[in-house]
């Protein structure tokens, strides 16, 4: 395996950053580890804007703790950041400790994974959080208005179907609706955007699967909307339109912007599930 030094590739060349102490914005930094990419940028909290240049380093294979937490070391020295860092992981988190691995190495489950960044970052303050209820944290405070209002579910269509609760704006964390079963399969087997993929599936027939999965969480939690995330948020209109539940479904604003931020609002406000 190649040193995260060797893997590391930049989006573009950045100016240093401004360190978290210095005048002016609020700023963060958030690190969204995925099974193909740890992507982090120091963040704008008064806007939800980046504030320098996105850096993505590719997953090292297998995605074991210590390989992860060499990958987000290393991100963070690209980003030249002094202060408190926010990690989303794509894993339960309870007390700052991994309870589920998805699209990352098993080595996760059990795993204290505060102790271990804190290691690999030089002692400073972390936040761990879900990926998917930092990216909701992010729609909430930066999205779309209706996010603050009642009981709103947030989903991320990708590899799997991520989920955030939210309650006027309060996060109720590490809900898992994609593994919620209809008729013996998990939601996410259904209708994740990696289904759609793997079938070669229209958006038409994608869409009758996402409406058959909507109407299921409709059944059980009765939301007053749906937000969705994703990559392929990008192409709501393709989809969003086709779907019959009757509540409203509003494609997310942030899209893959939304676990960075997130991530880097938790480490603002001591978030830690």
């Amino acid at each position: 395996m190649h040193s995260a030094a060797t893997a590391a590739t930049a989006a573009t060349e950045t100016s240093p950053a401004l360190p978290a102490s210095a005048p002016g914005p609020r700023l963060g930094v958030g690190i969204d580890v995925g099974g193909s990419g740890i992507k982090g940028a120091v963040v704008n909290l008064d806007t939800g804007e980046f504030h320098s240049e996105r850096v993505k380093i590719p997953t090292p294979q297998p995605a074991t703790p210590e390989a992860v937490g060499e990958v987000v070391a290393e991100v963070v020295r690209q980003l030249k950041w002094d202060g408190p860092v926010g990690v989303a992981l794509p894993s339960v988190i309870k007390h700052q400790v991994a309870v589920t691995a998805a699209n990352i190495d098993d080595a996760w489950i059990g795993t204290d994974v505060h102790e271990l960044l804190t290691r690999h970052l030089d002692r400073r303050p972390i936040s761990v959080l879900n990926d998917a209820d930092a990216a909701g944290l992010a729609e909430v405070a930066f999205g779309e208005v209706e996010a603050k209002d009642g009981a709103v579910i947030f989903l991320t269509f990708g590899t799997g179907i991520g989920s955030a609760f939210f309650a006027d704006g309060a996060l109720f964390p590490n809900t898992e609706l994609g593994h919620l079963l209809i008729d013996g399969t998990e939601c996410e087997h259904l209708a994740s955007s990696a289904v759609k993929d793997g079938l070669d599936l229209s958006y038409k027939e994608w869409a009758q699967r996402v409406d058959v999965v909507l109407q299921e969480y409709n059944r059980l939690f009765n939301p007053a909307a749906f937000i969705v995330g994703g990559g392929i948020s990008r192409k709501a209109e393709k989809w969003v339109p086709r779907l019959t539940v009757d509540v409203p479904v509003i494609p997310a604003k942030l899209r893959n912007r939304a676990g960075i931020v997130g991530a880097a609002m938790a480490a603002r406000e001591h978030v830690a599930p």
